[in-house]
């Protein structure tokens, strides 16, 4: 038990002096989303659902973060798997965690301080302003979020990927 002490110490003190970051921020979904399944009626309105983002709670973010940027993706759906397919939204933050609220698709405006940063790349009857909710008719398509932690100068300080759920 000593042993394996000693080493993790060492391996944490070589880490620290290398200059490399250990990750600490983590993220928790709440408001009903356990990240296995897309919580009924949380579906896009296009298949009747009220289409509202899960909400996150944000802790340990690195130092001199001044945003959190979501970026909403479809694993299952190629045009939207990256970089924020169904759109990225912005959370502007003060210390080292923070609440962040659910916010309607297909709108510019949102609750808040949030923002839209990029609009969902969607098209045609699923174009959205903003964020686009889980679309894919209920076929099992698996979605997730790309957090980050953003500086005041727009650089990536940390990223962490949460799963969503099935929809």
């Amino acid at each position: 038990m000593k042993f394996a002490r000693i080493t993790l110490a060492a391996a944490l003190m070589g880490a620290m002096s290398s200059g490399a970051a250990l990750a600490q921020m983590q993220v928790q979904l709440t408001g009903g989303w356990n990240g296995k399944t897309v919580p009924a009626g949380q579906q896009c309105s296009q298949f009747g659902g009220e289409g509202m983002s899960p909400p996150m709670k944000v802790s340990g973010l690195p130092e001199k973060t001044a945003w959190i940027y979501v970026e909403f993706n479809d694993r299952d759906y190629k045009p939207l798997s990256t970089k924020g397919g169904h759109g990225v939204i912005g959370y502007p933050v003060k210390g080292n965690s923070a609440t962040l609220k659910s916010v309607p698709e297909r709108k510019k405006k949102l609750p808040g301080n949030a923002r839209v940063i990029k609009k969902a790349r969607s098209s045609g009857k699923y174009a959205s302003s903003g964020y686009l909710a889980p679309c894919s008719g209920g076929r099992g398509n698996r979605y997730f979020a790309d957090v980050k932690a953003i500086s005041a100068d727009g650089k990536t300080l940390e990223t962490i990927r949460v799963e969503i759920g099935k929809y």
